[in-house]
């Protein structure tokens, strides 16, 4: 009997001491977690990368910031008749029926064209204030003045407008230089701060109404890749050749031209 005393005892103090170390350190140390505790850390996802699981939540467990809708695009398709968009009105309905079959036409949607002579509108006018996102949901650009380069500093830095960025609303990339067929050039009619000309030369194939080729009529391009031809504009690096489809074709265009969400 006294012995199986002294046992228990021995026992007993065993046993205390093993909680009181646990209640210390309930981390084991550097040592592996118990068994069903979530791993050191607070639940980074796959990769560490800050996201958790199929709930796409960042570390800490706080919900991932939803994709910005798509407000910006390039038309994955023009008319099909060189640069007759149907005028204004055609343009922006272009822009409305393509933006809807890719899911957003609750929102509504202006072509980034400049129109000439009386009531005469500048491109920049006409596509509200920004931001501007991609199918991808990545900015191209914060406001007016990120876009168009208003400023020296503003200049020099950019937009956010290149190649990858300037999306079809499909989410594709535009063929540019290099690829085959080239099809950057994008109808603007615009000026590099994004306004109408105003010297009296048709920069705008009639205002988007002509599809034939007539000597002095043209429509201004920009390169959607920023790239080709020594000039890296996005909105005014040439003139057309023309205003019909094979003319936009032959210095490497479609017909495409952009398109962005008002509000």
């Amino acid at each position: 009997m006294t012995t199986m005393k002294a046992l228990l005892s021995v026992l007993a103090i065993c046993l205390l001491g093993s909680y009181l170390a646990l209640a210390q350190n309930p981390g084991g140390g550097q040592g592996a977690p118990p068994a069903g505790a979530p791993p050191a850390g607070g639940g980074q996802g796959r990769g560490g990368g800050g996201r958790g699981g199929a709930g796409g939540a960042q570390a800490g467990g706080a919900p991932a910031a939803p994709a910005q809708p798509m407000t910006f695009f390039a038309t994955s398709v023009g008319s099909g008749k060189g640069a007759d968009l149907g005028g204004l009105a055609g343009a922006d309905a272009i822009c409305q029926n393509l933006a809807a079959a890719a899911g957003r036409g609750a929102a509504t949607w202006h072509a980034y064209v400049s129109t000439q002579g009386p009531g005469g509108v500048n491109a920049r006018d006409r596509i509200g204030t920004g931001p501007w996102y991609n199918q991808r949901g990545q900015m191209v650009a914060r406001d007016l003045a990120h876009l168009h380069g208003d400023t020296l500093d503003l200049a020099r830095l950019g937009s956010n407008l290149v190649k990858n960025t300037a999306l079809s609303e499909k989410g594709e990339l535009v063929n540019g230089q290099g690829d085959n067929p080239n099809r950057h050039d994008m109808l603007t009619g615009s000026t590099p701060d994004g306004r109408a000309y105003t010297d009296g030369m048709d920069h705008t194939c009639s205002n988007y109404t002509r599809s034939d080729d007539v000597p002095g009529v043209t429509v201004q391009l920009g390169h959607s890749d920023r790239s080709g031809g020594g000039n890296t504009s996005w909105n005014s690096a040439h003139a057309s050749a023309g205003c019909s489809q094979p003319a936009l074709v032959r210095t490497g265009g479609a017909g495409l031209f952009y398109c962005f969400a008002i509000n």
